[in-house]
């Protein structure tokens, strides 16, 4: 029988929102889009992209770290971009360079605008904990 384990940061936007940052359920974690705020839950980076992907990278890793696994186990990623042209090949290179050589499946979608003023990127993925770390 599958059981169900939900992870939070305890900040402000999860108990607004009424969402988990991540559900574990069986051998996957879905993971909701991670973005680039800090441990107390404030948005950081306004307007400023590559600021904003690397911290959000650092938000993934969290999610990785509370339930051991690494980024070889993340089986499909959507990004969720504004001005998608504009920032197409900063994410390329940032996507390539966090995963190394591992290559899961993902979805780049282009966006008018996202929850936080400011904000310009934002990934969700799904974890497989029977993948080797």
């Amino acid at each position: 029988m599958a059981t169900i384990d939900s992870f939070n940061y305890g900040v402000p936007a999860e108990s607004d929102f009424g969402y988990s940052q991540a559900i574990k359920s069986g051998e996957l974690i879905h993971v909701s889009g991670q973005l680039s705020f800090d441990e107390a839950g404030e948005f950081l980076y306004a307007g400023d992209f590559a600021a904003q992907l690397k911290q959000t990278y650092v938000n993934m890793d969290r999610v990785l770290n509370h339930y051991g696994a690494t980024r070889n186990q993340i089986v499909s990623q959507t990004l969720y971009l504004v001005n998608l042209q504009q920032h197409a090949a900063p994410t390329m290179e940032g996507n390539l360079k966090y995963f190394g050589g591992h290559r899961p499946a993902s979805t780049v979608v282009g966006i008018t605008e996202l929850t936080m003023p400011g904000q310009l990127i934002e990934i969700s993925f799904i974890i497989d904990t029977k993948l080797p770390a």
